[in-house]
């Protein structure tokens, strides 16, 4: 008599496995964390022919079907291609920020499928003499969706109208480095609190935060160089959670610092080797990318280390210096590498466990077209 043989539907139908279960029961490296990279994105972009986009600064997902990229300029590509050669700066064995790129297309977004929908071309010259944007955001209480940019080679500080069309303001003086209310040296990003109040973490010359009121208007400044409470080395990233804590990625101190909105010393994360991005999620854990370690760091808001993936190298999935990340409502994660020199997509694994997956604070809904 045969014996019955039950189908892996039958099997799920019935309860005996879950298909996570079953998908993770034997095997695996978890060297993708609860993603899978999605191929082939971005489409190939608006390069000028013989050039490729050079070292990948920003990122941000506004929605799903529109990611903001930033790019520091274009690289001519070599004349022999190596033969790992995928499409990105990274696959040639160089680092992305090296060679000296050409400013073209220092801003562009994408669609779902990575292609190229727009171009803010008509601010690249701002970028000139430079080494481009540092960043891209936008304020997730912000019903404009206007666009942050900082530039922290000019000590700049850039608040664009969604489409492009406007700049509205800039905080900082143009190759004028400084630490008092009208100068930055080299900022780096920017948190906001839900009435507009934002802070720069200021940055790779200066070893503070700057407060601005929803205005751009100058409140206070803390922080010193140092390694003591309150004294930072290259403040490279900067986040808020709900109960309006700020929390900075001292990077060069390999830690995490946390004050009130106020600029007063609450605790520090140690041992985090070099911070590079740092963002509070939806659900209240801080997010960390480790640029030499390759990984992705999750915390909660005490800094006890909850999970951790990510592994080094230029293939696709893997990780050469993410400097920024981002997710979309659809739990699709973004990474911009500077030394790998692209940006990817993940899209969440089929069962993925809730809790591995970064889950951003939600944007405000867009109310106005600008």
């Amino acid at each position: 008599m045969r014996t019955p043989v039950l189908t892996l539907a039958a099997v799920l139908g019935l309860g005996l496995l879950s298909a996570p279960a079953l998908l993770q029961d034997k095997g695996g490296d978890d060297r993708y964390g609860p993603y899978d990279v999605v191929a082939g994105w971005p489409t190939p972009g608006l390069a000028k022919p013989g050039y490729i986009t050079g070292s990948v600064s920003g990122i941000l997902a506004e929605t799903p079907n529109r990611i903001f990229i930033a790019y520091r300029g274009e690289l001519k590509m070599p004349e022999k291609l190596p033969n790992n050669w995928n499409g990105f700066w990274g696959s040639t064995g160089q680092n992305a920020t090296s060679p000296t790129p050409e400013f073209r297309n220092c801003i562009v977004i994408v669609d779902a499928n990575g292609k190229a929908v727009e171009a803010w071309t008509q601010w690249d010259k701002l970028f000139e003499d430079g080494r481009g944007p540092h960043s891209v955001l936008i304020s997730p209480y912000d019903p404009e969706h206007n666009v942050w940019v900082p530039d922290d080679i000019h000590h700049q500080i850039f608040k664009f109208s969604n489409d492009g069309k406007r700049l509205l303001m800039t905080l900082g003086i143009r190759d004028e480095a400084g630490n008092d209310d009208k100068h930055f040296k080299r900022p780096t990003d920017i948190a906001w609190l839900p009435d507009g109040t934002f802070f720069v973490s200021d940055g790779y010359g200066n070893t503070r935060v700057a407060k601005f009121d929803k205005d751009g208007k100058f409140l206070t400044t803390w922080g010193t160089p140092g390694t003591g409470p309150s004294q930072m080395n290259t403040p490279h990233s900067i986040a808020t959670d709900r109960n309006r804590r700020v929390y900075v990625a001292d990077r060069a101190n390999n830690r995490i610092q946390v004050f009130d909105e106020n600029g007063k010393y609450l605790d520090q994360f140690p041992n985090i080797t070099q911070p590079y991005n740092i963002h509070v999620s939806a659900d209240q854990y801080l997010w960390v990318f480790s640029g030499p370690l390759d990984k992705m760091l999750k915390y909660d808001l005490n800094g006890k280390l909850l999970y951790a993936w990510g592994t080094h190298g230029t293939n696709p999935g893997l990780f050469w210096a993410v400097h920024s990340f981002s997710a979309d409502s659809e739990g699709n994660l973004y990474t911009a590498e500077v030394f790998g020199g692209r940006p990817q997509k993940f899209r969440p694994k089929p069962g993925a466990d809730p809790a591995k997956v970064f889950h951003p604070q939600p944007l405000m809904p867009k109310t106005t077209s600008n």
